[in-house]
């Protein structure tokens, strides 16, 4: 059986960089983690990483997509100020609160750049203005070269990414940057290697998809090609924390949180659950009365519509450097994946057509 250290994977995803429309040194990471369980593995011309894992028995095999999206949030370079200071914008939904005093990397043609998002200190700012956060608008980054140095090496569109390395934190908490999503990423590999232990009679797609934070059109693109007859995203969720509500944010270490919803085939949803309850594994259920904001909303709409699933893992601090898991979260995310899937055939599936008969 193939071994491998998925918890020091992802920590190596996380220190390296993929915002929207760069999302290769990613797809080439976990490509070469995915080696340890399939050698079909194919980049889609979206960019979209997809591998197959084929189940046992004869073909045609029911199909199952796993969908994680490999971007993470970053900034963009779009203009160079005199004395060499860079203006941004954003990619994906960063807030500008957390950006003051930030590391950063400006990622160009000759290299990556150390940067430092610099701002007005308080002594120069109006007494109406000091206890307001800055937009991002009125931020720089400094990269510490003269102006013509800095108009020969950077571009105005060169991807910018918060510099930070994975820090591990008491009782099996790991934080840092882009856990959203890098997260779900390990929790697929763990599937993948519970799925070992188990035997599946479904072909797995394992999608690491793209653009998710700016649109979510990798994962739609992925669904459509691949034609699955079912389909699971697997993101992250907010973890409680002071000031989030208590029915709409999952404590770090309580398991799985299961999505309900339109956007969600409400026999998946009760799939996934008795899985859960079969491992005694602890998991909650979340709520989402709307369009999900995560992969799910485009494969669910693909082609005919494809019935499709969420799960996810509590996260704290979303959209900063400091994202917060516990990793136990991650596993049991992979583990419930793995056995649901071990126990679909193609009855199962038949039954996803009649949608409104539980």
């Amino acid at each position: 059986m193939n071994q491998f250290n998925i918890r020091e994977t992802m920590k190596g995803l996380m220190a390296e960089w993929g915002v929207p429309g760069y999302e290769d040194r990613i797809a080439a990471q976990l490509r070469e983690a995915l080696t340890h369980f399939t050698d079909d593995i194919r980049i889609d011309q979206a960019g979209n990483l997809i591998a197959k894992v084929a189940g046992k028995g004869t073909a045609p095999r029911p199909s199952v997509l796993l969908a994680a999206h490999m971007d993470e949030i970053g900034l963009m370079v779009t203009k160079i100020e005199p004395q060499g200071f860079l203006r941004v914008t954003r990619l994906g939904g960063v807030d500008p609160r957390t950006q003051v005093a930030q590391e950063v990397l400006v990622h160009t043609k000759d290299g990556d750049y150390v940067g430092i998002v610099g701002s007005r200190p308080p002594h120069l700012t109006s007494k109406e203005d000091r206890g307001k956060a800055w937009p991002l608008e009125e931020l720089f980054i400094d990269i510490a070269m003269p102006e013509e140095m800095v108009r020969e090496k950077v571009r105005i569109g060169d991807p910018v990414t918060i510099r930070r390395e994975p820090i591990e934190l008491q009782y099996d908490r790991i934080a840092g940057k882009s856990l959203d999503n890098r997260a779900s990423v390990a929790s697929v590999l763990e599937c993948l290697a519970e799925l070992q232990k188990l035997e599946h009679n479904v072909d797995v797609y394992v999608v690491g998809s793209v653009q998710e934070e700016r649109g979510r059109g990798g994962a739609g693109q992925a669904t459509y090609g691949v034609q699955p007859d079912l389909g699971i995203a697997i993101d992250v969720t907010f973890g409680d924390m002071p000031g989030s509500p208590s029915d709409a944010s999952f404590p770090l270490g309580s398991g799985p949180a299961i999505g309900v919803g339109p956007n969600i085939h409400r026999k998946i949803t009760k799939g996934l659950e008795e899985t859960a309850k079969r491992l005694e594994m602890a998991h909650s259920f979340e709520f989402l009365e709307d369009d999900t904001g995560t992969d799910a909303w485009v494969m669910q709409v693909q082609r005919a519509s494809v019935p499709t699933g969420l799960v996810s893992i509590p996260l704290r601090y979303m959209h900063t450097s400091v994202e917060t898991v516990c990793y136990s979260d991650i596993e049991n995310v992979g583990k419930l994946l793995a056995h649901f899937i071990a126990g679909i055939d193609a009855q199962y599936v038949e039954g996803l057509s009649c949608y409104l008969k539980d």
